[in-house]
């Protein structure tokens, strides 16, 4: 088959894809966990609003603002660094991993068999690989919400102690014991129909990293090819759908004490963030998770492609 990066006569197993899929995402989330932590906290309303008042303004716009951003990346994670501890960069970790394993397992593996199933004998093509993804994004966001939510919690918690394993645990059971008892277990989905939407984003990112992929498949650097077909088709569809993400972390924080939950649907966070912040504030994090996720998603796809055609 002339799409395949490393071209076997025979269709690999597919608990390959299971296995890969779970390693990949697992070196990925360890390596740029500090990234996330940071890019969490950008995206939410309560670390906006504390930057827009340092600087005594509602939002930093256009180039300037784009530049501020990366600075203020660096800046937090200096911040948290020193004021929280070196452990509060990896603050989620445990949930993240918790999630991303089983979920990187389920995206590849429904991914890389469905597109075998749909094609049958013939050549994959673009449509090939937009049903399949879209079918294992919408598998995955459904399986792993209840982990992002309790993920998000957590990073956005600075007062929850993560100093020792046992604190840990101590934790993410507190969180999960909140969100139940105060929102049931319906809070265990919240943001998931925003999640539903940023299939369009997994999507996209199969589709471009496919046709990169075939396009440099004569390559000798194989492993290179890889890693930048991987990082472009992340970049790309990162930077077109990502104000879902800030979408997302909004409806998954935490409603403060006595307050009533602000971020209720899609349609009504999306409005209220547009309202009361601007176009900009969709954009919130994007400098911290560009960081993230390229080089997460080269060094992902790179174990993918190793361990489904190489072993």
């Amino acid at each position: 088959m002339e799409t395949k990066l490393i071209n076997d006569t025979k269709r690999p197993s597919p608990w390959r894809h299971l296995v890969a899929g779970g390693l990949g995402g697992m070196t990925g989330a360890i390596i740029t966990s500090p990234f996330d932590v940071v890019k969490t906290r950008l995206q939410s309303d309560i670390y906006h609003k504390s930057i827009a008042a340092k600087h005594n303004q509602s939002n930093i716009k256009g180039l300037r603002g784009t530049l501020y951003h990366f600075v203020e990346t660096v800046h937090m994670m200096r911040d948290i660094y020193v004021k929280e501890s070196p452990r509060a960069l990896f603050r989620g970790l445990g949930p993240t991993l918790f999630g991303v394993i089983p979920a990187r397992s389920i995206n590849f593996f429904t991914y890389g068999n469905l597109k075998s199933i749909i094609a049958g004998k013939s050549r994959e093509d673009w449509s090939t690989h937009l049903l399949a993804a879209a079918c294992a994004g919408i598998v995955t966001a459904t399986a792993t919400n209840p982990i992002w939510v309790i993920k998000t919690r957590l990073q956005l918690s600075p007062e929850l102690s993560v100093s020792s394993k046992s604190a840990k645990v101590s934790a993410s059971r507190k969180v999960i014991g909140d969100l139940i008892k105060n929102e049931g277990i319906r809070g265990l989905y919240r943001g998931l129909s925003a999640s539903y939407l940023g299939v369009t984003e997994s999507t996209l990112q199969w589709i471009l990293y496919e046709q990169l992929k075939d396009f440099t498949k004569d390559s000798k650097l194989s492993s290179m090819s890889t890693m930048v077909s991987a990082g472009l088709a992340k970049s790309t569809a990162t930077v077109i759908t990502y104000p879902h993400e800030v979408i997302r972390t909004r409806m998954r924080q935490a409603v403060p004490v006595g307050e009533k939950p602000r971020y209720t649907s899609l349609i009504r966070t999306l409005k209220l963030v547009l309202a009361e912040e601007g176009v900009s504030a969709l954009y919130g994090g994007l400098s911290a998770h560009l960081m993230r996720v390229v080089p997460n998603a080269a060094a992902m796809f790179l174990i993918y492609e190793f361990v489904t055609y190489r072993l």
